[in-house]
This record gives structure tokens, sequence and C-alpha cells, in this order.
């Protein structure tokens, strides 16, 4: 294991710029796991580990709070930054880039197909999850309680925040209630 403030700093955020950019729709914790812990060796597993678990309890977005642990535990507060710069400028800019494309070919048709495509891809997972949920579900008040939530935000346009502040504590509700008849 190198010395800790021997980590160059631009060695530090381009380790975390390629898991910025390596990461897509989650498992950034297990890539920066193999990145910081197997690849570079920086931190041992139990340390790494610890500091997952803190940045999980801790507000705002778990990889992002990683990657400060990671780069205040090797160089200080200079390579939290180096550090939580080089996960998000990657996909800031991919991103960035993504949008100005989609302003110049949205009006392309076959665009708007593929698009058309993906939401329903995308719309057939979410389904698939639900069922794969309710089968494992003891009950079908849970399972009952998203499809209704579902129904009132996609169906019916209700706005997402108010829905849910009403669904969440009906669904714990349920849930606790079930539990407590299965005691």
């Amino acid at each position: 294991m190198p010395e800790r403030s021997s980590v160059p700093l631009l060695e530090l955020l381009l380790s975390h710029l390629r898991i910025g950019l390596l990461s897509f729709g989650g498992g950034t914790s297990g890539l920066a796991y193999h990145e910081v812990v197997v690849r570079k060796r920086w931190l041992v597993e139990a340390e790494f580990l610890s500091g997952l678990a803190i940045c999980q309890i801790l507000p705002g977005v778990n990889v992002v709070n990683l990657a400060v642990y990671v780069g205040q535990k090797l160089r200080g507060w200079t390579g939290a930054v180096a550090a939580a710069t080089g996960l998000l400028i990657g996909p800031f800019f991919v991103v960035l880039a993504f949008g100005i494309l989609y302003g110049h070919i949205i009006g392309v048709p076959a665009v708007a197909h593929a698009l058309a495509g993906i939401t329903a891809a995308a719309i057939g997972l979410m389904i698939m999850i639900v069922i794969r949920g309710a089968r494992q579900s003891r009950t079908l008040a849970g399972p009952l309680v998203a499809v209704a939530i579902a129904v009132a935000i996609g169906v019916f346009h209700l706005p997402l925040v108010p829905v849910v502040l009403v669904g969440a504590p009906i669904s714990i509700a349920l849930a606790y209630l079930t539990r407590r008849r299965d005691a």
C-alpha cells in the first residue's frame, strides 16, 4: 500500500473521473471499491467499508460522500476536492453534450421512435419489478399500494410528491400491521 500522502492529486482525480465515467445506473460503490481497494490499494477493505457505511447515513449522494471520504483520507481536504471533482466532472460534460445533441436531433423521426422504444422498455422493466415484488409479498396490500400510486401519477396525472406523501404512510402502516399480525 503506498504512503497515503504520496498519492498524487492528479491520480486521485483521474481515478475518480474513471469511476464517474464508467458507472451507469448504480453499482458505483462497487466500482469505487475495485478502483480504491483492489486496483490502486489506497485503502484496505475495512477502511473502505467503514467509510461506505458512514457515507450511506450522511445526507447527499452516497458515492459523492464516498469520494470525499476517500480523498480526505488520502490527501486531506485537497484530496477530497480532487476526488469529488473527478467523480462529477466527467458525467457533467457527458450530460451537457447529450443535452446539446438532444436539442439538435429531437425532431428526427427515427430518434423519436427510438426514444419511444426506450420508454416502453423502461416501463416494461418497472412492471416486471412490481410483479416480482408482488410474488414475494405475503399480502396484496403492498403491491396494491404501489399500483394505486402508479395509477394516481401515471393515469390521473396527480403530482408525485403529494401522492407519495399519502401513499408511503399507508404502505408503512400496512407493513406494520402485517408484521404484527404474523408475529
